[in-house]
Parts: C-alpha cells; structure tokens; sequence
C-alpha cells in the first residue's frame, strides 16, 4: 500500500501547529555557518573520531569468498559472531591456533 503524498497546505498546517520548531526564515539561512565553522573544536574532534574504534595493530584484510551455503549456515546458526568463528576455523585448519 503506497501513502498518499501530503498536500502543500497540510505540510504548512503541521509546520504551523508546532511552535516548537518554527519554519527556518530567509534572515536565519543567511547567518547560517557550516557546521565546522560555527564548532570547529567539536567538529575537528568528531572528525578523529570517525571510524569508531581504535585501529588493531593486526588489522583483518576483507576478502571475497565463496563457501558452501550449508556451511555458512551452521556458522550462522550459532548467532552473532559467525564471521569470528569462521575465522578462527580458518586459523586451526592453517595451524594458527
């Protein structure tokens, strides 16, 4: 079922009954800054933050890899973590674990 769009008349009714969030005026658009001059401390540390978490000293490599659907299924079967538990397979079967 596809939703009907909102007319202009209703988007500016539901913009006018919350007074909270009033319509940005052309007066504000012209102040406007971008985000990392008007922060530029906190944009410069959001930026170091990207990624998430801290680097590893032994990095994995991303591969592309074909298995059998069965057996990424087991490993699926167990929860989270199948790519883990793949991985550790993986190091046993080279004799890294």
């Amino acid at each position: 079922m596809t939703k009907k769009p909102l007319s202009e008349a209703r988007i500016q009714a539901m913009i006018a009954s919350d007074p909270d969030a009033p319509e940005v005026t052309d007066a504000q658009i012209a102040q406007a800054k971008p985000f990392g001059e008007a922060f530029p401390a906190l944009s410069e540390r959001m930026r170091k933050n990207v990624g998430g978490r801290p680097k590893a000293e032994n990095p994995k490599v991303a591969v592309s890899l074909r298995l059998d659907p069965e057996v990424v299924a087991r490993f699926k079967a167990k929860g989270p973590g199948w790519q883990t538990r793949i991985n550790e397979a993986l190091r046993q079967a080279a004799g890294l674990g």
